[in-house]
């Protein structure tokens, strides 16, 4: 079993990992023991915020590669749950749509 996994660090900000045990990989990012960007200053403790198992540990990592690619705002919405929300979220949806070109 594999999971994915997005922590809340302690300056507000969201890191997404993936592993095969959670609760260690955990323990060692809180220790400043895990990647670079829970190592910085300000980043500890962590918390997880959110997590889903996965069969296989590629899986896994593929969803984390997916979901780091996302907005804050469409990671929260995993978190809170509102998975209704997430396709609204999705890049380029916000934006104001393009000028036409006239001739």
């Amino acid at each position: 079993m594999a999971w994915t996994y997005i922590l809340e660090c302690a300056d507000g900000s969201l890191y997404v990992g993936s592993t095969r045990d959670l609760d260690r990989r955990i323990s060692e990012h809180d220790a400043g023991l895990g990647s670079a960007y829970t190592r910085r200053p300000g980043r500890r403790p962590v918390r997880l915020a959110w997590a889903v198992q996965m069969e296989r540990l590629d899986d896994a990592f593929r969803y984390e590669k997916q979901v780091q690619g996302w907005s804050r705002a469409k990671r929260l919405a995993l978190i809170e749950g509102r998975l209704d929300d997430l396709p609204g979220l999705a890049w380029g949806r916000s934006l104001p749509p393009r000028p036409t070109s006239q001739p």
